[in-house]
């Protein structure tokens, strides 16, 4: 086949890149994640049920290559493709992030490639700002206490985003199976919030007990979060998934979710109470995205006990990305890629 004389390019972004874009801060996220929600909530998107690869020697649930496609409407419509894998033993035999994405963005007239991005910060800081948006409208106000169960990398981007987004903190209690994993994260979020209090927890339940929002940062597939550790008016973005034992989703005042096909698949705990007879999108309190334009109430008193479980949506990295792309051709960032040499 000829080669075209004039060869379509891409854009390609490095996590430099996004970082150049603002990507490292959380304010770009939270307004375009509110924005993706709410389209979510319109229906102005499509999104297939993301298709999970493993094969022979991924012993742990969070060995697998996941594929995230979503087509996103509106004024700006594009589609594309998140593909992220990860391994467990990723930090300790390798050096490197348990999780790498790339997400790769079509035009939605021809269909064409026109970007590549780097996705593990898109993918890390998009969760964070789900976790955010889900606090401005679930969480009590004036809320003063987190806790974040796990000390990893997800786990500081989640606690940048809501120091950055609610200056109310005071107190961050941090619990990881590794004790200096803890200490670590909090001396380094402690470098730029002097003012707010970071205590290693000596156990996930004292550190749950002590908090008015709560947030999962773990990679564990035997749920240990019970609803007897809940004081009143505490919110939990549950966003590791199999954190909380099954008694909480039945005895938590309010169930949130992103997408309920999304959550209700792949044997999840959701999932698990639908095939139990214990759940179901009828007990569902709503999809975020219907409370963002309020066509659901959020929080209703300052006693309920709120459950955020956010499966996680190729629509978030996409939105994300598509602002990230043209924010890049508005300022000449990244480096162009022609597809036919």
């Amino acid at each position: 086949m000829r080669i075209p004389d004039t060869s379509p390019d891409l854009l390609y972004l490095s996590r430099n890149d996004l970082g150049s874009l603002g990507g490292d801060h959380s304010q770009p996220y939270v307004d375009v994640i509110a924005d993706g929600l709410a389209a979510h909530a319109r229906g102005e998107y499509v999104q297939p049920l993301k298709p999970y690869l493993r094969w022979p020697g991924a012993d742990h649930i969070a060995d697998r290559i996941i594929a995230m496609p979503c087509y996103l409407g509106g004024k700006q419509p594009i589609a594309g493709l998140k593909w992220v894998g990860s391994r467990q033993h990723n930090p300790v035999h390798f050096g490197l992030e348990r999780a790498s994405a790339i997400i790769v963005l079509n035009d939605a007239e021809t269909n064409y490639p026109v970007a590549i991005l780097e996705g593990g910060l898109i993918s890390g800081m998009r969760t964070a700002a789900i976790t955010a948006v889900g606090t401005r409208y679930l969480a009590r106000r004036g809320f003063t206490n987190v806790s974040c169960i796990g000390c990893g990398p997800i786990a500081r981007m989640q606690l940048q985003t809501l120091l950055e987004q609610f200056p109310n903190i005071k107190c961050v209690h941090l619990f990881d199976l590794c004790p200096d994993a803890a200490k670590l994260l909090g001396a380094l979020l402690a470098e730029s919030y002097p003012d707010v209090y970071f205590i290693t927890a000596d156990s996930a339940e004292s550190a749950v007990r002590a908090a008015d929002v709560i947030v999962t940062c773990t990679v564990t597939s035997t749920p240990y979060l019970a609803f007897d550790w809940l004081k009143p008016g505490t919110f939990i973005s549950n966003i590791s998934i199999m954190d909380v034992h099954k008694e909480v989703y039945e005895r938590a005042d309010k169930v949130v979710v992103d997408d309920w096909d999304q959550s209700n698949r792949e044997k999840k705990i959701i999932n698990q109470l639908v095939l139990e007879g214990r759940f179901s999108r009828e007990q569902l309190h709503a999809e975020l995205g219907e409370i963002v334009i309020g066509g659901r109430p959020g929080r209703e008193n300052e006693d309920e006990i709120i459950l955020l479980n956010p499966m996680g949506m190729a629509l978030d990295d996409i939105v994300c990305a598509r602002y990230f792309y043209h924010l890049a051709h508005e300022r000449g960032i990244g480096t162009r890629l022609p597809l036919y040499g």
